[in-house]
C-alpha cells in the first residue's frame, strides 16, 4: 500500500483509511512528555511524501503493523529512533532499532521505556498525577 499519510502520534499514521501502526518502536503518547513533539517529527518526515508501507500483522488494538518507508527509502521508525522521540521495541522488532537509539532516549522517553518493561504502575501515577494538575487550574 501507498500514498499520502495522515498521522495520527509519534507511532501511528494513516494510508487510504487504513491506521498503521509504526513496526517496533513505541513513541510516546501525546498527553506524555515529549508526545506533540514525536507527532510533529512524523509530521515533517511524512509531509508531501508518498508513504509505502508493508503489512507485517496486527497489534493487540487490531491496527495493522507495517515497516513504512520514504519515496527515498528511508524507513520511518529508523528515523523516529534516530531523532530520539522513538523507542525501539525489542519484544516486537528483535532489536532492530536499538543500536540507533540516541544515548539519553531511555531516561528522556520514560514513559515508553516503563511501558515497555511492563511497569504500568508508572504510567498510573503519571496519569493520576496529571489528572490532578488538570483539575487544580
Amino acid at each position: 500500500m501507498h500514498g499520502p499519510a495522515y498521522v495520527v502520534d509519534g507511532d501511528g499514521l494513516r494510508i487510504r483509511k487504513t491506521e498503521i501502526r509504526l513496526f517496533g518502536i513505541d513513541a510516546p503518547e501525546m498527553n506524555h512528555p515529549h508526545g506533540r513533539k514525536a507527532k510533529s517529527a512524523l509530521i515533517a518526515l511524512c509531509r508531501g511524501q508518498r508513504i509505502t508501507a508493508e503489512f507485517t500483522g496486527l497489534d493487540v488494538h487490531g491496527r495493522t503493523v507495517a515497516r513504512c518507508h520514504l519515496p527515498d527509502g528511508r524507513d520511518l521508525s529508523a528515523e523516529m529512533v534516530k531523532l530520539g522521540l522513538a523507542l525501539d521495541w525489542p519484544k516486537h522488532s528483535g532489536g532492530a532499532y536499538r543500536d540507533l537509539e540516541p544515548p539519553d532516549a531511555r531516561k528522556k522517553l520514560w514513559l515508553a521505556d516503563a511501558r515497555q518493561k511492563g511497569r504500568m504502575d508508572v504510567w498510573e501515577r503519571f496519569e493520576a498525577s496529571a489528572r490532578e494538575r488538570a483539575a487544580r487550574r
